[in-house]
């Protein structure tokens, strides 16, 4: 799993997001999905900007935690029930997609 730390580390900064925004000159609703969602994807000029605004490296900015891709999590037996089905092709009502 990667996510970005922006939310803690403006906190921890006492920063708010519309401080974020016009500091990092990003729009006020990017920061705030950012701060909601920290698996949201940006683009590295947006990275960049966040970056130097909250005086941090990319690095400090992402969080990476290895998490195994769904096909591995369902043959170690990390996954059961609902996930475990949509891994092996059915869909949420039990049928299995024939587009698979």
């Amino acid at each position: 799993m990667i996510r970005l730390r922006v939310k803690e580390i403006a906190e921890e900064k006492q920063i708010s997001i519309s401080q974020l925004a016009k500091l990092a000159d990003v729009d006020y609703k990017t920061v705030r999905k950012i701060f909601r969602d920290p698996q949201v994807v940006i683009d590295l000029f947006t990275l960049d900007k966040l970056c130097w605004a909250l005086e941090v490296t990319p690095a400090e900015l992402i969080y990476y935690e290895p998490t195994p891709p769904l096909i591995w999590q369902k043959r170690l037996g990390l996954i059961e029930g609902k996930e475990k089905r949509l891994v092996e092709g059915e869909n949420e009502e039990g049928d299995v997609d024939e587009n698979e």
